[in-house]
């Protein structure tokens, strides 16, 4: 399951998103939508609600990136490999509040944290991938770590294709403005 990661990392997704302007990174493609940007005290945004509106608006580029980043890299990287903090995966204090406004930033970001995510599971024996997740898995608490990499490798590719597809519309747009 790593390598199948591996694979779509190396040879679909991170090559597809060489050369992304700042502009296409927060292209809105309909509104309502839901971005990453700096809010008027000058920190930064991730939109979103709970409970989300049916139907929830439109995410940018901005957006998805930085949902795979956090909420597959970076919260189960800081849950399951990073010693500092006892808590299930869902507590808040496991994503990094740096979150990037800019497509430089945001892809250096995510290459940050797919590092991280990818070295410690790259890490991990046959035992360690079979392991429940513990009390930190919440209501998963059973499930081991391998069903959760191939949930987070599940919805990567998902946030990827939604990516790629993104960039495809705006270069589309661009050309017929």
């Amino acid at each position: 399951m790593i390598g199948q990661l591996e694979f779509y990392w190396d040879f679909h997704l991170r090559p597809r998103l060489e050369g992304m302007t700042d502009a296409e990174y927060q292209w809105a493609p309909a509104q309502p939508s839901w971005t990453v940007h700096a809010g008027p005290d000058g920190q930064v945004v991730f939109d979103i609600e709970d409970p989300e509106p049916s139907p929830p608006p439109v995410p940018t580029i901005a957006w998805r990136l930085v949902h795979i980043a956090v909420g597959c890299f970076a919260a189960r990287y800081n849950t399951f490999f990073d010693d500092t903090l006892d808590a299930p995966m869902w507590d808040p204090r496991h994503r990094p509040t740096d979150l990037p406004v800019t497509a430089d930033a945001g892809l250096a970001f995510l290459d940050l944290w797919y590092g991280k995510w990818h070295d410690a599971i790259r890490n991990l024996d046959d035992a360690g991938l079979a392991a429940p997740l513990g009390p930190k898995g919440g209501p998963y608490a059973n499930d081991s770590m391998l069903s959760l990499i191939v949930h987070l490798n599940r919805e990567t590719m998902h946030h990827g294709a939604e990516i790629c597809l993104l960039r495809d519309l705006y270069r589309a747009n661009v050309a017929t403005t």
